[in-house]
């Protein structure tokens, strides 16, 4: 509930209030329509109140932040779906290839496959 969440946090029902209305948060809402704060609601809350406090962003730039971060884990998950689905292709069209590569004692990269390099 929101007194709990406004307690705990040190931070008046208001605010809370505000943060839902910038679309910061979205908690649920029970029957008689109290919010319901999830444990994802709180984890999102404990970075707007980072950025804020700590880091002294406004909440035009929380808003970019989180939608940053947001976008960064989808394209993450996008990026494993996607070796996944070459270590398929890798498998099933060069099945001796994949074997040598399972049964070897140092893994190796085929010949064929360029990893990326890390960004410094």
């Amino acid at each position: 509930m929101i007194s709990a969440v406004a307690e705990t946090y040190g931070i008046h029902p208001q605010t809370l209030r505000l943060y839902e209305r910038e679309g910061l948060l979205k908690p649920s809402r029970s029957e008689g329509n109290t919010r319901l704060y999830t444990q994802e609601d709180i984890e999102r809350l404990e970075v707007v109140l980072s950025l804020t406090r700590e880091l002294g962003v406004n909440l035009a730039g929380v808003e970019v932040i989180l939608n940053m971060r947001r976008r960064m884990e989808e394209m993450q998950g996008e990026m494993q779906d996607f070796i996944a689905y070459v270590e398929r292709e890798i498998a099933t069209r060069s099945p001796e290839l994949n074997q040598k590569i399972q049964h070897a004692l140092v893994k190796v990269t085929p010949p064929h496959v360029i990893l990326a390099r890390p960004r410094k």
